[in-house]
């Protein structure tokens, strides 16, 4: 899950319970679940690099009986050279009733590698000091890989439904954006289970944009000749500080839209007696509003065109820059009668808890699901403060979420509609 908060909306405390429904064939499964999650998190698995806890979910499908699934290719256009695609187990239905699809991402973010889970009160959490925990995503994983096993090793009833593992969510999308659609079936309702408390429904997502930005200078000797020189680290120290300057980095809020912008990587120069003649940047820009993450993406361009008129050696002469920019996921919002968003705050109370909504300032699988053409909400499953070495995993939501996809995966559209 790419870190992120969300705005709620609708109203009810997150943590406010009441006596709800234990699903059919859940009796006795908690122990099954945390020992599930728990092996997960101790599996090194950051993105490109899942191959791993694919094996794990196989071998834990294939002993409680269920068929091998499908395994893709590695996603094309993605920055790793990984050994392993997305997993996808697509179940016919023993009951009538719309298909539904139920994701988890299995890479985690690199801060996790390591990770020795322990139990500590009512939460989870990393027993070596400095690492991350990784319950983003596992317990999602765990969640999907325990509701479909009960469906063999419990014999349960239920409609048609597709399990679907991704891979490289934290580094991009990756595995959501490049899923072969015919393997999964035409699925009718769709559930993304991430970061968060499992009442959490987010229902829309911002979109994000990224670009590579390439500052070419020219070399000279610093003592020697600096005038000689065109430094680009000059162009790029010039471009973002009339970013920041002019509101363009950071939170953006004007009269036409609102989003944020980061320059987050800057590398270059070779010594500290050569004038620097190539500076490589890394930026985002982020928005619900499509045509004004354009607006972000031109001021960005803008402001380093600029900055390259302010830099000419002493000939006159001028550096150039370059953009290689691309669509990392485009926003979204469900309409809050969207079938999917029905069926899983019908699940959540079913199982005690009251949903609330929310639209995050980050990217989801959902965001790459819905843009190709299934609508997806997505569920937390207890994963508490992600991407930092104090992440959590707590029990009881941990528990809750297992039952929510259990729910999802088992219940005929009358039951979910109820």
């Amino acid at each position: 899950m790419a870190k992120r908060r969300g705005a709620q909306r609708g109203s009810g405390n997150r943590r406010e319970r009441r006596s709800g429904q234990t699903p059919v064939g859940w009796a006795g499964s908690d122990r099954e679940a945390l020992q599930c999650v728990t092996r997960l998190m101790a599996i090194p698995g950051p993105s490109g690099q899942e191959k791993k806890v694919a094996d794990f979910v196989r071998h834990a499908l294939k002993r409680a009986g269920a068929p091998t699934p499908l395994s893709q290719a590695p996603p094309r256009g993605s920055p790793f050279q990984s050994r392993t695609g997305n997993l996808v187990l697509r179940l016919p239905g023993t009951l009538r009733g719309p298909r539904r699809l139920l994701v988890a991402h299995m890479d985690t973010v690199n801060l996790c590698v390591g990770a020795r889970p322990v139990r500590r009160g009512s939460c989870i959490v990393s027993g070596i000091r400095g690492t991350g925990l990784g319950a983003d995503n596992r317990a999602g994983t765990a969640a999907l890989l325990t509701a479909a096993t009960l469906l063999f090793t419990k014999r349960l009833p239920h409609p048609p439904v597709t399990f679907l593992w991704t891979v490289q969510e934290e580094s991009g999308m990756h595995g959501a954006r490049c899923v072969a659609k015919r393997l999964l079936g035409k699925p009718s309702l769709a559930f993304n289970f991430d970061g968060g408390a499992p009442d959490k429904l987010t229902i829309g997502a911002t979109g994000g944009y990224r670009i590579t930005i390439d500052v070419e200078g020219l070399a000279s000797h610093a003592g020697n000749a600096p005038e000689q020189g065109i430094s680009a680290v000059a162009i790029a120290g010039l471009a973002v500080a009339r970013l920041h300057d002019d509101g363009w980095h950071g939170r953006i809020a004007r009269k036409d839209g609102s989003g944020t912008s980061n320059v987050g990587i800057m590398q270059g120069g070779t010594a500290t007696n050569v004038v620097a003649d190539r500076v490589v940047l890394r930026a985002e820009a982020r928005s619900h509003d499509a045509g004004f993450r354009q607006t972000i993406v031109r001021r960005i361009e803008t402001a380093f065109r600029d900055a390259v008129s302010q830099v000419p050696n002493a000939e006159g002469r001028l550096g150039k820059v370059q953009f290689n920019g691309r669509l990392d996921y485009e926003a979204f919002c469900l309409s809050l009668d969207d079938p999917s968003i029905r069926a899983a705050e019908a699940a959540v109370k079913r199982v005690g808890r009251t949903p609330t909504h929310a639209v995050a300032n980050g990217g989801l699988d959902a965001n790459w699901l819905t843009h190709r053409g299934i609508p997806t909400v997505s569920l937390g499953a207890g994963q508490r403060r992600i991407h930092t070495v104090n992440e959590q995993l707590d029990v009881a939501d941990f528990l809750d979420a297992c039952r929510i996809a259990v729910q999802l995966a088992t219940a005929a559209e009358a039951e979910l509609a109820s």
